[in-house]
């Protein structure tokens, strides 16, 4: 069995929508911070002042019914241009709700050399389950596939996320051109995830 190495990789921290730094830090023309972790809220609070050196949360009375969210809709108007839902992700994860839809701090890690679900699991630890809100939340940075902390460069991004019935799955995100493609398989033995792959976990 291949020795897995996780490599920590630099992630971009955008100003946009969402994302829990003031707008005025990043303006037009100049570089976005880059950063080991990805820090995302899906409505900070309006009331709360800016602040480039803190982050936000949104109320915890708040709910993320994922339904409402992954849709195939690549038009303009879309808010995340989604151009393939997976029938396995269709049906195990569409239909959950998640209680706490506060802000999250993702670490991102890039695999040097090809990996299986488990072997993935087992050096991230205890820090290895996202949620469905995460997933969200960092597709509204890249909502065109513009750049960001997701790759866009046809290698899959995944996250471990818990479905309806509580079993983690790896949700897989691509960019595939016209919109994003979004899949979900058991997490298992088979080394399925190529070199170049990148990893979200709390």
């Amino acid at each position: 069995m291949r020795q897995l190495s996780l490599t920590l990789s630099l992630a971009f921290l955008l100003a946009a929508q969402g994302f829990s730094v003031a707008a005025d830090d990043t303006k037009p023309g100049r570089s976005a911070v880059a950063t080991d972790r990805v820090t995302c809220s899906l409505r900070p609070k309006p009331e709360e002042p800016s602040d480039p050196s803190s982050t936000s949360a949104i109320p915890h009375a708040e709910k993320f019914a994922a339904r409402e969210h992954f849709k195939e809709d690549i038009a303009s108007r879309a808010a995340v241009k989604i151009s393939w839902l997976g029938a396995t992700f269709a049906q195990r994860f569409t239909n959950k709700v998640e209680d706490d839809a506060g802000g999250a701090s993702l670490q991102t890690f890039v695999l040097s050399a090809a990996a299986s679900d488990k072997e993935i699991l087992a050096k991230l630890g205890q820090s290895h389950e996202s949620r469905l809100a995460d997933v969200w939340c960092a597709l509204m940075q890249q909502p065109n596939g513009n750049g960001g902390p997701l790759e866009i460069n046809a290698r899959p991004n995944v996250f471990y996320v818990r479905d309806i019935a509580g079993e983690l799955g790896a949700v897989d995100v691509l960019w595939g051109g016209v919109g994003w493609e979004i899949g979900a398989s058991p997490v298992g033995d088979k080394p399925r995830w190529p070199a170049g792959t990148r990893v979200f976990s709390r």
